[in-house]
């Protein structure tokens, strides 16, 4: 339910130069970001490129090690399945 007529909003040339400062800041900004990442993702690519060439890992041994996972290995065999019983 309104109580009151609505208010109208009137645009000023004010309002309309500080939003196109506020919009250039914004875009020069983002692409600052951008041009960052792209650069930080260069260098990555780079020591990944240096890491794969000194350890020769595995994409999977890379991303084992970048997510703190170490692998316990399994043991092989029938006591493996049947636990301390042997045939």
């Amino acid at each position: 339910m309104l109580r009151r007529k609505p208010t109208r909003l009137e645009l000023k040339l004010d309002d309309i130069e500080e939003f196109e400062s506020v919009r250039k800041d914004l875009e020069g900004r983002k692409k600052q970001r951008e041009d960052a990442e792209v650069v930080a993702a260069g260098e990555e690519a780079a020591a990944a490129a240096i890491a794969l060439g000194a350890d020769h890992k595995s994409r999977e041994q890379i991303i084992n090690d970048r997510i703190g996972y170490k692998p316990q290995p399994k043991a092989g065999g029938r006591a493996a399945h049947f636990g301390t019983f042997e045939f």
